[in-house]
């Protein structure tokens, strides 16, 4: 069970997949200061739990997020600036989380996901979504900035120049279309979608859940890196990698010819 009380989204574990629901139905599931502190905490608990080795996020009702909850925002008045430093610093610390834990992110996305809605998909290690989905940015439609990593995630997933047509004109994209640009990996029929991504999702909670940590910290530091020092981080990695149980486990079910049972350690 969770260590804290969630209040803005469901909080459930399956065997080695945790799965985080968006449960703010009535407002389209968009992010409120709650929910926010909600994603930061659930963020907390799956990087701690060695249990935890893929994690699934999706939304209830017919949104997978709507962005940012303006009625809030237009209620804070004055201290909206205030508001949007502490909303933010929650939503942001729930992506880093999730960007360096080990166990894989997963979307599922399950009706639209604007502004913010759409950076939790950028920052998603995968995602899939329902045929009726639909992405956009929007920021600039309330006349706000974009914020939850889209400036760090779009232009890589979909190039500079789609991700600046994306920023500043609010552009729709349908689910095709998005899988397309490569914002998500795969377009499925809204009623394949839960039972696909949970397939996909057990299957990683199987996988080496150490090596894909590192797999995860590399390709986030490859823009960054020279490439001589990101080689050297490369050569680092692999080299500890076989000191770990899933190393042995994978090279003795390779050279006896079976199926290897990853425990993630």
């Amino acid at each position: 069970m969770p260590r804290v009380e969630y209040h803005a989204l469901q909080f459930k574990k399956r065997g080695g997949v945790a799965e985080l629901t968006l449960d703010r139905p009535e407002a389209l599931n968009a992010i409120n200061l709650e929910m926010a502190r909600d994603l930061m905490f659930a963020a907390m608990e799956c990087d701690q739990d060695p249990e935890v080795r893929c994690v699934v996020l999706t939304g209830r009702g017919k949104a997978f997020c709507a962005g940012g909850d303006l009625g809030e925002f237009a209620d804070a008045g004055e201290t909206a600036p205030a508001l949007l430093k502490e909303m933010t610093s929650y939503l942001h610390a729930a992506i880093s989380r999730f960007a360096r834990m080990d166990a894989p992110l997963v979307a599922a996305v399950n009706g639209v996901a604007a502004g913010a809605g759409m950076g939790l998909v950028c920052a998603a290690d995968l995602a899939f979504a329902g045929k009726s989905a639909r992405f956009t940015a929007s920021y600039h439609n309330v006349g706000l900035t974009p914020d939850a990593s889209c400036t760090y995630y779009l232009a890589r997933l979909v190039g500079l120049r789609r991700a600046q047509e994306l920023l500043y004109t609010s552009r729709v994209l349908g689910a095709d279309e998005a899988a397309e640009w490569g914002l998500v990996n795969a377009a499925l029929e809204d009623r394949e979608l839960p039972s696909q991504v949970n397939m996909i999702a057990e299957r990683l909670a199987l996988a080496p859940t150490w090596a894909i940590g590192r797999a995860k910290n590399l390709l986030l530091a490859g823009t960054n890196d020279t490439l001589e020092t990101h080689m050297e981080h490369e050569s680092r990695a692999i080299s500890e990698a076989t000191r770990t149980q899933d190393f042995i486990e994978g090279i003795d079910a390779f050279l006896n010819k079976r199926k290897a049972r990853f425990t993630g350690t």
